[in-house]
């Protein structure tokens, strides 16, 4: 595996929305195009997206908010608001990779903390979250999404 976010170019984009997940986890998980969407739609919360390139292929999709003032509706500076792996790919750890991949530009930047939500429910992506070291917050969001916070410094150890 030879991970890396892409920013995504004409060349790329139409395999880059080709990427979906299983037909079971659409409910969980918006499509690329409606990240695409969303990201145009709310410019306020400083939409940050890339591909999930292994080698020349796409294999999955990111976005974050990056560096936003948190406000009403607006979580943050840093919120992963889509991460989705492509359907023929799941199960082979690009999903962590890709969280490795963000947290350590996450860090280079300054961030202590990384927040997301998720529908809760049979199938959906908090188990995953929380094995990767996300918090429940005991909070719920507005659309009944479940909160979760990532601790981003590094202990003692120069673990995080």
């Amino acid at each position: 595996m030879q991970i890396r976010l892409a920013e995504i170019t004409d060349a790329d984009r139409d395999a880059v929305l080709a990427v979906r997940v299983r037909p079971e986890q659409e409910r969980f998980v918006a499509s690329v195009e409606k990240s695409f969407q969303d990201a145009r739609d709310n410019p306020e919360a400083q939409p940050w997206f890339r591909a999930v390139h292994d080698g020349p292929v796409p294999v999955g999709f990111v976005m974050l908010s990056w560096g936003l003032v948190p406000g009403p509706g607006l979580r943050g500076p840093y919120f992963l608001w889509r991460l989705l792996i492509g359907a023929e790919f799941q199960g082979r750890g690009y999903g962590r990779a890709v969280l490795d991949e963000v947290v350590t530009l996450l860090r280079a930047a300054g961030a202590t903390e990384l927040w997301t939500s998720c529908v809760p429910g049979d199938g959906s992506p908090e188990p995953f979250y929380r094995r990767y070291g996300f918090l429940p917050t005991g909070e719920v969001d507005e659309d009944g999404e479940v909160v979760l916070r990532l601790p981003l410094a590094r202990d003692d150890r120069g673990q995080g």
